[in-house]
């Protein structure tokens, strides 16, 4: 008989529920969660674009988990993660096609930022994607650079930090972004075992070192930040670093995570392939 597992960020309690939706039979693996406005959630599935089906890349849900669309099989190639912004796009980590696509929630392809297939252009295998409240977009550039890149609404390239290495402001693995509407701009470093926190032009804030290989990250409306790592663990900093709960609600890692309108933490589960529901219970 199922068990009821309940777990606690802080004096925050949330029942563990898993897996959360379904969608038809798919040769892809989860890889990232996210919700637009209207509490749609967009589960993003990774797969082997020369071995593969072009099965689709994104499938949407309703906010009970009842499977709506599937897109994205002629349209991404590597899926890493995914983000969607206040109009309701969803932008698309296209990672080995050096690509972050711009959908519409039913998946057209209204615009992209870099080269398709052409490295360093300004992206090398980019990682994560996440639009600000001010409106600038924010790429980490993590998988064969160590750069964050800062992109205009409209898509124009304003700026580029980053180097490989261990001090403030350079970066090993730019694993994922996160920006606050405070202006923080929070940046995993998954093999420095940090986050390292920026202003909104790139200067250093800090540094939260206390992880495991962090992978994923969200943010909530109050300033606090969700880290998912490899220990596994979920863990919540407040707004100055401070350490606010940890917990294990995954098995073997989420390497996405986002949050519901009601409350609720989506943790993006790759093995095995599944969403999970934290369900907030007070």
């Amino acid at each position: 008989m199922p068990h009821d597992l309940i777990v606690a960020l802080g004096d925050t309690r949330y029942r563990v529920e898993r897996p959360f939706g379904s969608w038809p039979q798919n040769t892809g693996f989860v890889t990232d969660v996210t919700v637009d406005p209207r509490g749609h959630v967009f589960v993003m599935l990774r797969h082997d674009p020369l071995v593969h089906p072009n099965d689709p890349r994104v499938i949407e849900l309703a906010p009970d988990g009842s499977y709506l669309n599937g897109w994205g099989g002629d349209l991404i190639a590597d899926s890493h993660m995914l983000t969607a912004d206040a109009q309701g796009r969803i932008l698309c980590v296209d990672r080995d096609m050096h690509e972050i696509i711009i959908c519409s929630g039913s998946g057209e392809r209204l615009g992209a930022l870099g080269q398709r297939g052409e490295p360093l252009s300004p992206f090398n295998h980019p990682t994560d994607v996440h639009v600000s409240s001010w409106g600038d977009i924010y790429v980490s550039d993590g998988y064969a650079a160590s750069r964050v890149h800062r992109f205009s609404a409209y898509g124009v390239h304003l700026q580029s930090w980053g180097e490989h290495g261990s001090g403030e402001g350079q970066f090993g693995w730019p694993h994922a972004i996160w920006t606050h509407v405070d202006g923080r701009v929070c940046v995993i470093d998954r093999t420095q075992n940090r986050v390292q926190v920026f202003d909104n032009l790139g200067g250093h804030l800090a540094s939260w070192t206390h992880f495991y290989q962090p992978v994923g990250i969200w943010g909530d409306d109050e300033g606090n930040s969700y880290v998912t790592d490899m220990v596994p663990s979920l863990q919540k900093i407040g707004p100055g670093g401070e350490k606010l709960g940890r917990c294990r609600p995954m098995l073997n890692g989420a390497h996405g995570i986002f949050g519901t309108p009601e409350g609720d933490i989506l943790l993006a589960e790759g093995n095995p392939s599944r969403v999970t529901r934290l369900v907030r219970l007070d």
